[in-house]
């Protein structure tokens, strides 16, 4: 059973060194699913080299640039085997076009992924998209997305020979044998006559066959400076390419420096704006600080606030029991004063009643005497 499009594409799209992990983790995963077959097919998976990694990013994320290189390929092959220097030239200038911008895409697609652009093996990168445009089985593996490892091509596709075949023929030998009487005679001039004619046609034909090979050497001649003018034309672009290959790389080195010049200024302006950050934390801690300080003194003042509340809640408690305990005596003494006014009233008038009598007993007898 073929393994899923996506882990294929998530495996030979993530950085190299993700990849033992990643391939682990799916090997895991089909274990756990009862799945013994696709674990194993995965396990069997290997590790592409970042130069094979970058080529696989091409193919996976820009299908229809590696497209493009392809068609360029079978026109370039197509304009070899026919030897057209002019539509060579030509072809072999949008080869390096396109080569260049491959290359381009993928340090964009690598740095895109978190990689240095200082590191990576573009060279080998440039390698294996010429020997794709050349050998129709590494084009194969380019496009497939799962190539492993880089590629290389000594020269560029294969210069046509014409094929000759030399046709060679002879004499026939002439019939011999005794000859008898004048019609074998005649016969034999007739025979003599046709042996001729056949020699002379014979002649002919040998004379038509060598100006045939004649023509055939001239052409192969012809052929031969052709294929020489288009080698001389491939040595041509093939220099041309190489020097095209050290502008990319002085290009690329250009623009690793102004990479590099432009990651220092970013880094100047973080670092400024880390240390306005980190002074603004300070002032903010600061604040918090305060206001934390703050917080736990108004608590400590409301506590306090509160326990002087309870405290008078307490003496108000006391206080009351103490009123209504001096009410009560209150009115026990108004009762006491109460019954001690009405038996003072008492006494009084006792005491009034013993006097009213000791004055009536004054006046009774000797009183008159």
């Amino acid at each position: 059973m073929p393994l899923p499009q996506d882990l294929l594409r998530r495996l030979y799209t993530e950085p190299p060194e993700a990849f033992v992990a990643t391939r682990d983790a799916a090997v895991a995963e089909a274990r756990r699913a009862g799945d013994p077959a696709t674990a194993r097919e995965i396990a069997r998976l290997r590790r592409p080299t970042v130069a094979a990694w970058l080529v696989n990013l091409l193919a996976l994320r820009r299908p229809e640039l590696v497209a493009d290189l392809t068609q360029l390929a079978e026109a370039l092959r197509a304009a070899q085997r026919d030897l057209r220097g002019p539509r060579l030239r030509e072809l072999s200038g949008q080869r390096r076009a396109a080569v260049a911008a491959l290359v381009a895409e993928a340090r964009r697609l690598a740095a895109d992924a978190g990689q240095p652009a200082g590191k990576l093996p573009l060279g080998e990168v440039e390698a294996t998209l010429n020997a794709a445009l050349s050998d129709a089985e590494v084009a194969g593996q380019v496009r497939s997305g799962r190539l492993l490892r880089a590629a290389s091509y000594a020269g560029f596709g294969e210069v046509p020979r014409p094929q000759l075949r030399l046709v060679t023929g002879g004499e026939e030998p002439p019939p011999t044998g005794p000859t008898a009487g004048p019609g074998r005679r005649a016969a034999d001039r007739r025979t003599g006559r046709a042996e001729r004619t056949g020699r002379a046609d014979h002649a002919d034909r040998k004379a038509g066959r060598a100006d045939h090979a004649d023509q055939a050497a001239r052409e192969a001649d012809h052929a031969a400076r052709e294929a020489d003018h288009a080698a001389r034309e491939d040595d041509r672009a093939g220099r041309a390419a190489r020097k095209a290959g050290r502008a990319g790389r002085d290009a690329a080195r250009a623009t690793r420096e102004a990479e590099r010049a432009e990651r220092a200024r970013q880094r100047r302006a973080l670092e400024r704006e880390l240390t306005r950050a980190r002074a603004d934390q300070e002032r903010a801690e600061a604040e918090l600080a305060g206001a934390a300080e703050a917080e736990h003194d108004g608590g400590e003042e409301l506590a306090g606030i509160e326990r002087a509340l309870a405290e008078l809640e307490r003496r108000r408690a006391r206080a009351e029991q103490e009123l209504s305990r001096r009410k009560l005596a209150r009115r026990a003494a108004e009762r006491a004063v109460t019954a001690a006014r009405r038996r003072t009233g008492e006494v009084e008038g006792a005491i009034e009643a013993v006097d009213a009598e000791d004055g009536a007993a004054a006046e009774g007898p000797g009183g008159a005497d």
